[in-house]
């Protein structure tokens, strides 16, 4: 498929008059997708069973007129005021009880099954009046946002006791799998089960992790309902827009009904909100977004799509929600754009077409300024979309390191983190951006990956618990495989694993403690250290790294276990010698330089603020190069 650029349109925010104008100069942009309808019920169904079709078959008209394909989007992320009338107890509940009202959006509880019949209904509505037209769908909007995946409504209630009678078929299995005789939680009904959370303390941290797995089974089964009406009724590719930083369900769930991904990338954003570092390392990138962070989302997207993905909304200025908002880089929104394409983007849209000068969104940027006028991303758009002109197709080829990547173990360690900062977003994190660091590809891999041929590196940190398929890969695996730290040390139900470790074929080491580290506290290696986390190893599988003061820090041969949580320096320096292993080639990159290999090409980006070197020329700041590899 031939890569291409599109933006998000809402043409009930503006008068029709400006539509045919709006649709040209998205044309004369470069543009070729258009996503609209995600948010607008009231205007499609302003009462129940009044539809009103007009406005939206003459959008399709308008864009379709100039070339433009359209992506079009179920609205079920804003139900209309009469919606909530009409279902009262569809709202979710907050941990402390509180219903979260009418008067913004994603007001609905997954588990609410009339609400799910209305979002049915609604989606195979469009599906039967635009299956046809539509190029392209997005169900819903952002699942997840807004802290709404859990809900403590009474559907959820009732919902989750029978999540859990099928799952556990009587309450006696239940009491054993959780545990129920600590604390005197045993139960002999149904009904006397409670979503957890809203206890005095502790959760049981089985039943916590139950609880996650519910919540996430709602979303796939939200999704699914939507998926099933349009599929029926139109051939074009269905996909979500999933978010950055979010493990709240599980993607890879809700992506095998989708045709594709796509994500909302906002890299400022996400700087100031939701990663975290130095205040010298965001003052640095203030302008740039974290140099990593987009990547690790594009290669995550890329396996929750099955190699098929888009960006569907792209930060093009200033957003509105984060804590502080500043304009991007000069080059930065081109940056971005090349960026997702070296890493397999079928298509890069951006957020959106005109600034609003009106309700909750409008200090967020467009592509053009609220008066019209071309706002400062839109030369950058079109110069991607002239260069996109004359460049080959860009392939995603295999790269030569896989990074196992698990929502539940994300749950798991949220519910019994044994240290506050611990995180197993930030761990994986730290381990890509190490590889990143060392100038290599990465493809990120599901929980239960059956086939790692192709791969001479697979790193596995933090897994609650190795699948059957993905220890079964790892047998067959002939490249060098790192486990750890955390990695298979607990059972399905999130109790610690007997006999301990990791229980691998060909690795005979047990983890028979495990402690966590405050920020300041490292433990030493040959080079750099341990941080936050490390775990007290035995068995008879060789010792190849030690610790300063004699502890084993890696043990294993050709599928190994690591002790600990390296720091950056320590990372480096174990990454680089695996490579060495693995007979994976590293190259030693200037600080602000990241590359990319994408079949023939190589990629490379400057995310800093100054020129650098790379080469026999000079990258300007948020400067692009691609060479033959």
């Amino acid at each position: 498929m031939k890569r291409a650029l599109g933006v998000c349109y809402y043409p009930e925010h503006w008068p029709e008059a400006w539509w045919a104008t709006d649709a040209a100069r998205m044309r004369e942009a470069g543009l070729t997708w258009v996503r609209i309808g995600e948010f607008a019920w009231s205007r499609l169904e302003p009462q129940p069973g009044q539809m009103e079709w007009g406005w939206l078959d003459r959008a399709f008209d308008t864009l379709e007129g100039e070339g433009l394909r359209v992506v079009l989007g179920t609205p079920t992320a804003t139900p209309p005021r009469w919606m909530v009338e009409r279902h009262p107890d569809m709202l979710p509940v907050g941990r402390d009880g509180r219903v979260r009202g009418f008067g913004s959006r994603r007001h609905y509880c997954f588990s609410h099954l009339g609400y799910r019949d209305e979002s049915r209904r609604i989606a195979r509505l469009l599906a039967e009046r635009y299956g046809s037209r539509a190029s392209a769908w997005q169900t819903d909007n952002e699942y997840a946002c807004h802290d709404t995946v859990l809900s403590w409504s009474e559907a959820a209630r009732k919902g989750f006791r029978d999540w859990l009678a099928r799952r556990y078929q009587s309450t006696d299995a239940f009491n054993r799998a959780m545990g129920n005789v600590f604390w005197s939680m045993e139960v002999s009904d149904w009904s006397e089960v409670d979503p957890p959370g809203q206890g005095v303390t502790e959760s049981n941290p089985a039943l916590a992790l139950a609880w996650r797995r519910y919540s996430s089974d709602m979303v796939a089964e939200f999704n699914r309902a939507q998926v099933e009406e349009i599929r029926k009724r139109s051939g074009a590719p269905i996909l979500h827009n999933y978010m950055g930083r979010v493990t709240d369900f599980d993607h890879f769930a809700v992506g095998a009904d989708l045709d594709a991904a796509s994500w909302d990338s906002y890299p400022l954003g996400f700087l100031s909100d939701r990663i975290e570092g130095t205040e010298a390392h965001k003052a640095r990138y203030l302008r740039q977004g974290d140099p990593d962070n987009q990547a690790f989302h594009h290669d995550l997207y890329r396996a929750v799509g099955r190699g098929r993905w888009w960006v569907m909304e792209q930060q093009p200025g200033p957003v509105n929600w984060a804590p502080w908002n500043p304009a991007p880089l000069p080059g930065m929104v081109r940056l971005w754009a090349w960026e997702a394409f070296a890493h397999g983007a079928e298509v890069v849209s951006w957020f959106r077409w005109r600034q609003a000068p009106f309700a909750q969104e409008q200090m967020h940027a467009g592509l053009l300024r609220p008066d019209s006028a071309p706002a400062p991303a839109l030369a950058e758009v079109r110069r991607v979309a002239d260069e996109l002109e004359g460049f080959d197709e860009v392939e995603a080829a295999q790269a030569p390191v896989a990074l196992v990547f698990d929502y539940e173990s994300a749950w798991a360690w949220e519910v019994q983190p044994q240290g506050r900062d611990f995180s197993f977003w930030r761990l994986c994190f730290d381990a890509y951006r190490a590889c990143r660091r060392a100038g290599l590809s990465v493809d990120v891999v599901p929980p239960d990956a059956a086939d790692l041929s192709g791969y001479r590196l697979v790193l596995a940190p933090g897994l609650m618990r190795l699948s059957g398929a993905l220890r079964a890969a790892l047998a067959r695996f002939d490249g060098l495989a790192v486990l750890g730290p955390r990695t298979g040390t607990k059972g399905e139900e999130l109790a610690i694993a007997v006999p301990l470790g990791p229980d691998v074929e060909g690795l005979d080491a047990a983890v028979t403690l495990a402690e966590s580290l405050p920020p300041g506290a490292t433990i030493p290696l040959a080079t750099g250290g341990f941080q936050k986390w490390f775990e007290h190893l035995e068995g008879s599988a060789a010792v190849l790294l030690a610790t300063a003061d004699g502890r084993p820090a890696v043990m294993g041969g050709r599928v190994r276990y690591l002790a600990g949580w390296p720091d950056d320096e320590g990372y480096d320096a174990l990454l680089r010698g695996w490579c060495r292993e693995a007979g994976v080639p590293t190259l030693d990159l200037p600080r602000d330089i990241r590359v990319r290999d994408a079949g023939p090409w190589r990629f490379a980006f400057n995310h800093g603020p100054e020129p650098v070197g790379w080469e026999g020329a000079t990258l300007p700041p948020a400067g692009v190069t691609w060479r033959r590899a």
